[in-house]
């Protein structure tokens, strides 16, 4: 690492890459996460997001953030593939992957990887553990929060909990 390189860290402890950038780049809404093993829960929140008739971008979790809070057999797919499969959805306008140390996980980091972005809002699902601090994030950023529906049973983990017991 450069000196260059360890002050933008120092000053932004995350980076954004974008695998698929929209032209022009209007006030999306925003949603991060890991789109693992893509399934309908996936399916659903995306396309209700899509729904309300903004664009919609995703920020997907590098592989070395994913590993320190999931494990070492996570994620399956690499972080690119997992941009361009979500990229590719009808619903979703566009995707970037989001790098740094898997310790930062804190709104001030994430405020300040989609101020650039200029998000119209952020989407999460109900129950996820992150919501007071997206919500902070939303309102740092001048966006709404947009809380949706969780689908029951459909989640990465359980997909390959099944997928586990099959064999």
């Amino acid at each position: 690492m450069t000196e260059t390189d360890a002050q933008h860290e120092a000053v932004s402890p995350l980076r954004a890459h974008w695998f698929d950038r929209p032209d022009p780049l209007e006030r999306p809404v925003v949603v991060t996460g890991v789109f693992d093993v893509l399934h309908v829960g996936h399916v659903r929140f995306l396309r209700s997001i899509a729904e309300r008739g903004l664009p919609l971008v995703v920020g997907i979790e590098s592989d070395q953030r994913v590993r320190a809070w999931k494990g070492p057999g996570r994620p399956v797919n690499p972080a690119d593939e997992r941009a361009e499969t979500i990229a590719a959805l009808a619903c979703v306008s566009g995707s970037f992957v989001i790098e740094g140390s898997p310790e930062v996980a804190d709104w001030t980091a994430y405020s300040d990887v989609l101020r650039p972005i200029a998000p119209a809002a952020l989407a999460f699902t109900e129950g996820d553990r992150y919501t007071h601090a997206k919500i902070r994030g939303a309102e740092a950023l001048g966006a709404q929060a947009w809380e949706l529906p969780f689908t029951p049973g459909r989640s990465t983990t359980a997909a390959l909990g099944r997928l586990a017991h099959s064999l």
